[in-house]
């Protein structure tokens, strides 16, 4: 599966498919410069809140299997092409530093690309930090992020 729009859908449906756990909402579509080396597709990027009872280690560990069903391999070098990248931004209100994992992301707040869908989702969301999602989106610019058309 290479088509962008499919991976998302799909992957989504896998989402709501893990244990204990269930999607809320998902954002629109949104289609973004690639981040890294420019000789690469667009990327296409979404935003779904998902609720679970799953630990957020458990959580990384059954999304990490939704990427590798998808087709995802890990390689050495960032940013590069893929199938799927599936990100947890939030935990709820946690804070966790692990070395598989950092909540918040640890690049959410500069990222148009996942300000902008998650404050379609969650335009009230104050950070664990006390950020309001909606002060992060007043300050980044969209870079030519734009919604995809259905």
């Amino acid at each position: 599966m290479s088509e962008p729009r499919e991976q998302i859908q799909s992957s989504v449906k896998a989402l709501d498919q893990l244990p204990q756990s269930k999607v809320i909402q998902c954002s629109r579509y949104y289609q973004s410069k690639p981040m890294g080396p420019q000789d690469q597709a667009d990327y296409v990027n979404a935003v779904v809140a998902l609720e679970t009872e799953l630990s957020a280690q458990n959580l990384l560990t059954h999304t990490q299997a939704v990427e590798q069903t998808h087709g995802r391999v890990r390689k050495a070098h960032r940013w590069g092409p893929r199938t799927l990248d599936i990100d947890i931004l939030l935990f709820g209100q946690r804070v966790l530093s692990t070395p598989e994992l950092t909540i918040p992301h640890y690049g959410m707040k500069e990222r148009e690309f996942v300000l902008y869908p998650l404050f379609e989702i969650a335009a009230d969301l104050v950070l664990p930090d006390g950020e309001s999602i909606a002060d992060l989106v007043a300050l980044c610019p969209k870079n030519g992020l734009s919604v995809m058309e259905n």
